[in-house]
């Protein structure tokens, strides 16, 4: 029987909350990630209590802790008896209705709305017991940024599953690793180093730079996908989702070069800038329009048994390892519906590669790590709001398995997630699941038409895989 009331306990040292978890937990901001598993049949809730004790609770145990801060103002997590009970939320609709769609969305509003408590362990399970056009239940963890970031919770989480096909073996995933050098790099010549090593500086240089002034001086322009009000990590939220075959994006890769990564970027530029086009009549074609992106900074970015990524000398360690990168968005000076969409995913290869080949992640995290110690986590709190204020949206993916997976008996028929709690208006994740890329886009309710953004980003797909020359087996 699982206790009724919050009971500490004692251990030997409580664990510190890292900076970054201060930062995402603080009077500035409470950010969190919402893990969407949808179901092919109908949820059976009775395994839910008994799958979290025996699961869940023991993958971590922040899990199992609140953040407490002492009388000289170091927060650290402290364990405590949890009610499960408290984290399990199972919601009830209207009987009867031919379809629950409408509800299920503005539930989830709701959810990502409402603050975790702090005096329970940050997380909770929603069980969406409904069917809707996409599945015939959904499973939404609701997990505080502060435990970690998506890397480490989506490894929790898929710690907690099965393969659907050979529940015996362990799920794989899609290799990460870059490809291996070519014998002829080893003889670089010493003019290549300098080279190679004027270009790190100066990206560094420029990387850094337009980071701090973007963080402090220099907001993106107000256009149909920022609309720059104060508060707006308060205000309703719609999720929508739109899926592709990870064959055909791989199709585009093998005719474009590069990674499915860049294929996937250059999509999400080319739809963002077809939805302002649409939405704004055109007006918006100079419209300086920045994205977050987030970065792995991990040396392993392959999923790692859990005892590994907790021990101390960890390559791929638990907790919130990320940087974030400033992209403009690429524009055309032609007309979209003329242009070249492949430009888009040229050049967001090449930017990107540009900023991944400088220092600028490194610096930047030195920055926070100075300004928290000379000025308290509040104001780096502060600092890491205005960064993501004053640009236009957030970017960031995942890889999920190959094969199809179950959870507690249910098989997943797809998988995504959202980060909530950010004052942006628009945010994008992307996660690979079973042959299929999902795109989950967050946007802020009453002010972006999701409907129209979904079609501007298979729109954006459609054109890319026919222009690229790309064909469907």
């Amino acid at each position: 029987m699982v206790s009724n009331e919050l009971k500490k306990f004692n251990m030997e040292e409580d664990e510190p909350v890292s900076p970054t978890g201060q930062y995402f937990n603080s009077s500035v901001l409470s950010v969190s990630i919402l893990a969407f598993f949808e179901s092919d049949k109908p949820i059976d809730d009775s395994p839910a209590i008994i799958t979290l004790e025996n699961s869940f609770l023991p993958v971590n145990p922040r899990f199992s802790s609140i953040m407490v801060k002492d009388e000289h103002g170091v927060q650290t997590w402290k364990r405590v008896n949890v009610n499960l009970e408290e984290h399990l939320k199972i919601p009830t609709f209207p009987a009867g209705l031919e379809s629950y769609d409408e509800y299920v969305q503005e539930y989830i509003a709701k959810i990502a709305m409402e603050p975790l408590s702090q005096r329970r362990p940050l997380w909770e399970l929603h069980l969406i017991k409904y069917p809707t056009k996409h599945a015939e239940g959904v499973m939404v963890f609701k997990l505080h940024h502060a435990l970690g970031d998506g890397f480490s919770l989506m490894g929790a989480l898929f710690s907690m599953v099965q393969r659907a096909d050979k529940p015996s073996l362990p799920l794989t995933f899609p290799s990460s690793h870059a490809k291996p050098q070519n014998d002829d790099d080893h003889g670089s010549t010493i003019w290549e180093t300098l080279c190679s090593a004027f270009s790190v500086g100066v990206n560094t240089i420029c990387d850094f730079g337009w980071s701090f002034l973007k963080s402090t001086l220099i907001e993106d322009d107000k256009t149909p996908i920022r609309s720059g009000d104060p508060g707006v990590e308060f205000r309703p939220i719609t999720i929508s989702t739109v899926t592709f075959s990870l064959n055909d994006v791989r199709r585009i890769k093998a005719k474009l070069g590069g990674t499915v990564n860049d294929v996937m970027s250059g999509i999400i530029f080319y739809g963002t800038q077809l939805y302002l086009h649409t939405a704004s009549k055109g007006s918006s074609k100079y419209s300086k329009v920045t994205a977050l992106v987030l970065l792995n900074t991990r040396v392993i970015s392959n999923y790692q048994n859990l005892q590994e990524m907790t021990k101390p000398d960890a390559k791929s360690p638990w907790g919130n390892q990320f940087g974030f990168i400033h992209v403009s968005v690429p524009s055309s000076t032609e007309d979209l519906e003329k242009g070249n969409p492949l430009d888009f995913v040229m050049k967001a290869r090449e930017t990107i590669n540009a900023k991944r080949n400088s220092l600028g992640v490194f610096l930047t995290g030195r920055l926070l790590e100075m300004l928290r110690k000379m000025r308290g986590p509040e104001v780096t709190a502060q600092y890491v709001h205005s960064t993501l204020k004053n640009t236009s949206m957030t970017v960031s993916n995942l890889i999920g398995p190959i094969e199809q997976m179950q959870i507690a008996g249910q098989n997943c028929r797809g998988l995504y997630f959202m980060v909530v709690g950010v004052p942006q208006s628009l945010t994008i994740t992307m996660v690979s699941y079973n042959g299929k890329i999902k795109v989950a886009m967050g946007t802020e309710k009453g002010f972006i038409d999701s409907e129209l953004l979904v079609s501007c980003m298979e729109k954006s797909f459609q054109r890319i895989f026919t222009v690229s020359g790309a064909k469907t087996c």
